[in-house]
């Protein structure tokens, strides 16, 4: 059971994260997505995107939290880092 709350909870975090960089191209870019995407690429800007769009991950892991759903914000926690070790590759390689 518990396995189950934390996958729910890391899909949350994953689609939560997306959302958000989609979001942030669509209100704060005068590109489509995937020019964004390819300009981000191109300046070596993709993990300030990719940050940027973590941030709606706080919402969902409070959401969770305060609905005491802990497995499920532990879920969205261990998307965040994988999302942080994903921004540290693209930094460091």
């Amino acid at each position: 059971m518990n396995k189950k709350e934390v996958l729910i909870g890391f899909v949350v975090g994953i689609i939560a994260n997306t959302i958000g960089t989609l979001l942030y191209i669509l209100l704060f870019s005068d590109f489509g997505i995937e020019e964004t995407f390819k300009a981000a690429i191109a300046q070596e800007h993709i993990g300030s995107l990719l940050a940027l769009g973590a941030i709606l991950n706080l919402v969902a892991f409070f959401g969770f939290l305060r609905l005491k759903r802990d497995y499920r914000a532990r879920g969205v926690m261990i998307a965040t880092i994988l999302t942080a070790m994903i921004i540290l590759y693209y930094k460091v390689f």
